[in-house]
């Protein structure tokens, strides 16, 4: 297990692959003063889950904005410390990649624990997705490579997302992502056994709904719906309902629709094949996927438009801050593919 730890970070419990700070870097890292004494947080939350919300908050001092995650503490009665501070020693295990948000410092409160992290100020994958009806194949190459990049610096220490998806994915100002969310995130190793029924519909791998053991690969089935949802902004096994999708998914049935795909490479289609293989032992790793003809040679992402702002309250298209025949005035863009919650 000596090769997923750093001094301050360890592996707490091998039953369900949590991790946890040591106490002297909690002591450091987290802060009993209230928050509002050292930034000023905004009220209206710019994200929501079901047990957290994500305000913005700026440093009053050195006026650095920040996105502050607020976690509640108890959930349905259960004490939720162990998952928060797992969420937290992945962050902090991982503030060695450029490619994973940043976790600045932790403050605790009676009922909430809030991570303050980097913030990403372009939002989403998920919104250019919906803008733009899916990626051009040469951004989503490069969109890919750097969320694999991401990816393999959570595997080579043995830790599984279990929740990737467009909505987990933030776009930086110069075009380039940093995964975030980690509340479900697992390590897998040959000691460490995890079966849990999680994830999201849409993106979940079939080992997951047959309740087998989970392993780095289930992020590599993720991988692969990630990449077909990115070319043609639909997903490959999306049912009428959650169960005939879980049916499309056990038995990997999904093609590439020519309306969707007829312009889309043979490369392409090959790389997202090599990754929705139902055997999780004959999937691509991280690093095959790096090194895959499509990926291998990806350039950079392509600079947004000077007028395209994803954080912006004003019109996508025409940038109208007023009513347009683009989109509903006061009304955000509808998610083709919303994000249908954890599977538990």
């Amino acid at each position: 297990m000596s090769k997923i730890l750093s001094p301050e970070v360890r592996l707490s419990d091998t039953t369900v692959g949590l991790l946890s700070l040591t106490p002297e870097c909690i002591h450091n890292l987290v802060k009993k003063e209230p928050i509002a004494e050292i930034y000023n947080v905004e009220q209206t939350p710019f994200a929501r889950g079901k047990f957290a919300s994500v305000r913005k908050c700026t440093h009053k001092i050195t006026k650095v904005e920040y996105a502050a995650k607020f976690i509640r503490k108890r959930r349905r009665s259960m004490d939720q410390m162990q998952d928060i501070l797992h969420e937290a020693a992945v962050l902090y295990l991982a503030q060695k990649s450029e490619r994973i948000v940043g976790l600045h410092e932790i403050y605790e409160t009676p009922h909430e624990m809030v991570l303050v992290l980097e913030m990403v100020p372009d939002g989403e994958l998920q919104r250019l997705v919906d803008i733009q009806d899916g990626i051009p194949e040469q951004d989503t190459r490069s969109y890919m490579k750097q969320i694999l990049e991401a990816l393999a610096f959570l595997h080579d220490h043995n830790i599984t997302h279990l929740d990737l998806k467009p909505q987990n994915i933030l776009l930086t100002k110069d075009n380039n992502i940093k995964l975030c969310d980690f509340g479900i995130s697992r390590v897998v190793n040959d000691v460490v056994e995890v079966k849990e029924i999680i994830g999201t519909p849409d993106y979940v791998a079939p080992e997951v709904l047959s309740y087998e053991p989970i392993s780095l690969a289930t992020d590599m089935w993720s991988v692969g719906v990630l990449a077909y949802v990115l070319l043609s902004s639909h997903s490959p096994f999306a049912g009428d309902n959650k169960q005939e999708t879980f049916l499309n998914i056990s038995q990997c049935n999904f093609s590439f629709h020519e309306d969707l795909f007829g312009h889309i490479s043979s490369q392409a289609k090959d790389f997202i094949q090599s990754c929705l293989v139902t055997d999780p032992s004959l999937r691509l790793s991280v690093h095959e996927c790096l090194s895959h003809a499509w990926l291998s040679t990806a350039p950079p992402p392509s600079p947004k438009p000077n007028n395209f702002n994803l954080s912006s309250s004003s019109c996508y298209i025409c940038t109208s801050n007023q009513s347009c025949c683009h989109q509903p005035p006061t009304k955000p863009q509808p998610l083709l593919l919303p994000d249908r919650g954890i599977l538990c």
